[in-house]
């Protein structure tokens, strides 16, 4: 329950304190999923909104004739789908539920980590279990302190088997804090038409490894990916990538339906200049609504840049290959109008337990020579003489993979309320 003495937009202890109390609770999801079935349509859809027509994605005949014999979807396909596998809240779950302790503060995704076991594959379903793992207090570099809110998300198919883990990282910050950046001036020259040659050039020289195994033994350390292009980015750019991602963060729908939600939920439709309600998530496209929030303007999801980073790497490793671990750290903004390098090298190759592993260090790079978005991934390759053998999860079921991230993160069950019992 929210106390008297949690306060809108400000992060108090009693905020940091009733978060804490949600370790370990499942969260019930507040939407539907963008997706319930991998269909053809729908992994089209969310390829063609990140720029890629690989056909293991998108045509299955093509997709038949590969390893996997079927359409598979891309890895961060996962954000688009999972029923809701959290258990129906009792009342005492519900009232710590209700809420956003840190409502009104400005929330920023910092890190992503990714493990995938398993493809989703045509046809499937998914179930999603989310659950808080951590709440830390830190300073924040504009003074004050921020909360950082690790969750996971946990991913099954349809059959109960692992397919993934997704486990994020998010800055809360009280809004001056994040008004200070407005004191970064954002100084975006419009392109020449060399520097447009120079990205159209990037596009047109795009190849992917398909069909043809990149072997283990074949990559050398200090290789350099052939690096990806996203941008300039535009509003079109977002629109498109809404089509195949959905809206995630505000409930999805128009017109009445949104209505609906503005009613119960009237703090996600801040009035436009126009006075005219509209969803807070417009701050990715419409200037005036970033310059609110101390933004020089709108700038990409953190989504968009690591499914760009998954792009770099399953065109480099090829159908064969199995993109098994990505990490990545959000540490700039990406603004409409910027172009976005998406790289890659080879920093080690082992054998560990009969796999063949590649480590990559991945980075997203804007034309100002400033990355945005650095990371690591470990890539499974296929050796001369054995096929990839997909990686087993740290537990088969979802109780189990619970357990298992509820003791990595030393969450005890100790916090006064728990709704594990």
């Amino acid at each position: 329950m929210t106390t008297a003495d949690e306060r809108f937009g400000v992060l108090t202890d009693e905020a940091v304190e009733r978060s804490r109390r949600r370790l370990g609770v499942p969260q019930p999801q507040r939407n539907p999923p963008h997706h319930y079935e991998v269909t053809r349509d729908g992994v089209r859809h969310f390829a063609y909104g990140y720029g890629d027509d690989n056909p293991l994605y998108g045509d299955p005949e093509y997709a038949a004739t590969t390893r996997w014999g079927s359409l598979v979807a891309p890895p961060t396909f996962l954000y688009t789908m999972g029923e809701d596998a959290a258990p129906a809240p009792d009342p005492e779950t519900r009232a710590l539920l209700k809420g956003d302790p840190f409502a009104g503060l400005g929330s920023y995704q910092a890190v992503m980590e990714f493990e995938w076991w398993r493809p989703l594959r045509l046809g499937d379903r998914c179930r999603v279990l989310q659950t808080q793992v951590g709440v830390h207090l830190k300073p924040s570099s504009f003074g004050g302190r921020t909360a950082h809110v690790v969750r996971d998300y946990l991913y099954a198919d349809g059959r109960g088997g692992m397919h993934a883990l997704r486990r994020g990282t998010w800055i809360n910050a009280e809004r001056h804090t994040s008004k200070s950046r407005a004191k970064e001036r954002l100084v975006q020259e419009p392109y020449t038409p060399a520097q447009l040659a120079e990205i159209d050039a990037a596009y047109a020289a795009e190849s992917r490894r398909g069909a043809r195994p990149r072997h283990w033994e074949d990559v050398e350390i200090g290789e350099e990916l052939q690096p990806r292009v996203k941008g300039p980015l535009t509003t079109t750019d977002v629109v498109v990538w809404h089509l195949g991602w959905g809206m995630q963060l505000t409930p999805p729908g128009a017109f009445g339906i949104a209505a609906r939600v503005r009613r119960k939920a009237p703090g996600l439709y801040p009035p436009n200049p126009l006075n005219v309600p509209d969803t807070v998530q417009r701050l990715h496209w419409e200037p005036e609504r970033a310059r609110e929030l101390g933004l020089p303007g709108p700038y990409d999801y953190g989504a968009m840049r690591e499914t760009w980073l998954c792009h770099l790497l399953t065109d480099w490793m090829g159908d064969d290959g199995w993109l098994w671990q990505l990490r990545c750290e959000h540490r700039k903004f990406n603004y409409l109008g910027d172009t976005t390098w998406v790289r890659g090298t080879v920093v080690d190759k082992r054998r560990v337990d009969g796999r063949a592993e590649v480590h990559v260090d991945v980075r997203c790079e804007n034309q100002r020579g400033e990355i945005t978005t650095p990371g690591t991934a470990v890539v499974l390759l296929p050796t001369r003489d054995r096929a990839v053998r997909l990686p087993a999860p740290p537990a088969a079921d979802m109780d189990g993979m619970v357990a298992h991230e509820l003791a990595r993160f030393a969450v005890t069950g100790d916090q006064p309320h728990d709704s594990r019992r």
